[in-house]
Order: C-alpha cells, then sequence, then structure tokens
C-alpha cells in the first residue's frame, strides 16, 4: 500500500470519467483507489476534457488508531470514506494530524468530497430529505431549568468571571504601558 500523505486524492472504482483520461490509480479498499496526482491537477485534467470537478462540501474529520502512523491514517480514512454519500466519486486528504502514544498512534484526518461529472448540475437523489430553512431564534425549552437544574445559579458566576478577565486583561495592559 503507498503511503497516505496530505493532497492525496482517492476515486471510487466505478467512477465514470472522461473519454481519452487514463489515470494511473492504486487500489486502497472499499471500492476506493488512490491516484498519482493531486486534486488541482486531476481537477486541470477533467476541466479540459469539458467535464466538471465540484467540491461537494466541507470536509470531513475522522479519527483512527494504529500500531504505525501509516496504520493510523489508513484507519481514520477507512472511517471518513465509509461516511460518504454514494454522490461523492472523489476525495482528496486535506490533513493530516498524528499524536505518538507509547504503544500507539493517533491520526486526526480531514477530508473533502468531489464529484466529477460531466453535467455541470449536481443530481439530487430520489431519497434525498429537504430540510424547511432554519430560523436562528432558538429558545431553551420550556422544562429547561428542571432539565439542567445548575443552568440558572451558572449565569451569574460566568457573568462574574466575565468581569473578572476583563478587568484584569484591562489592569495587564494599563501596567505594562
Amino acid at each position: 500500500m503507498r503511503a497516505i500523505a496530505e493532497l492525496s486524492v482517492l476515486l471510487r472504482s466505478c467512477v465514470e470519467l472522461p473519454a481519452g483520461l487514463k489515470l494511473a490509480t492504486n487500489e486502497f479498499r472499499d471500492g476506493w483507489n488512490f491516484v498519482t496526482g493531486k486534486a488541482d491537477r486531476l481537477e486541470k485534467k477533467v476541466r479540459t476534457r469539458g467535464w466538471n470537478f465540484i467540491k461537494i462540501a466541507n470536509g470531513s474529520l475522522k479519527s483512527g488508531v494504529g500500531e504505525t502512523s501509516q496504520a493510523a491514517i489508513a484507519s481514520a480514512l477507512k472511517l471518513a470514506l465509509g461516511r460518504i454519500s454514494e454522490q461523492v466519486n472523489a476525495v482528496e486528504v486535506e490533513r493530516i494530524e498524528l499524536t505518538q502514544y507509547p504503544w500507539f498512534f493517533l491520526a486526526k484526518l480531514q477530508i473533502n468530497p468531489y464529484r466529477i461529472q460531466q453535467s455541470a448540475v449536481c443530481p439530487v437523489s430520489s431519497d434525498a430529505v429537504f430540510l424547511p430553512a432554519d430560523s436562528r431564534q432558538r429558545r431553551l425549552a420550556a422544562n429547561a431549568p428542571e432539565m439542567f437544574p445548575g443552568f440558572n445559579d451558572a449565569i451569574p458566576q460566568l457573568k462574574q468571571m466575565l468581569v473578572l478577565s476583563v478587568e484584569s486583561q484591562v489592569g495587564l495592559q494599563a501596567s505594562a504601558q
């Protein structure tokens, strides 16, 4: 298996590509293949053939563990790919954060989903659910005091902590001048 690094691109095994576009790939797992090169190069190749390379949404962040750094990254990538919609046929590994512990590695990985297609319009699945627009006014439930009994007592304490913090910052700035 090839090393997984930031800006790696993966395609679904069954992705339809523009005529004449041949890509060197390496199999990863679960129907996904690595593509040699970065997303911007792939996008250029796709667009020069009259197709579209569309970023679907912001990335998904997943974590994984393993005995080696690459095993942890592969674990996180497998989890992230498992949560990808069937509408997505390409992903780019945007960011990898590694933490080493005495007996294992922890990898946090962010991927960006893309769709390669001939049409400029993204298809909508027949089972898609449309949600009403969310008004930004949110209210506490009527029984909030029963649900969170210490909440009302915490507000004055939080306010006092904020005031003290601001006062200490002002005092530090005044003494620094």
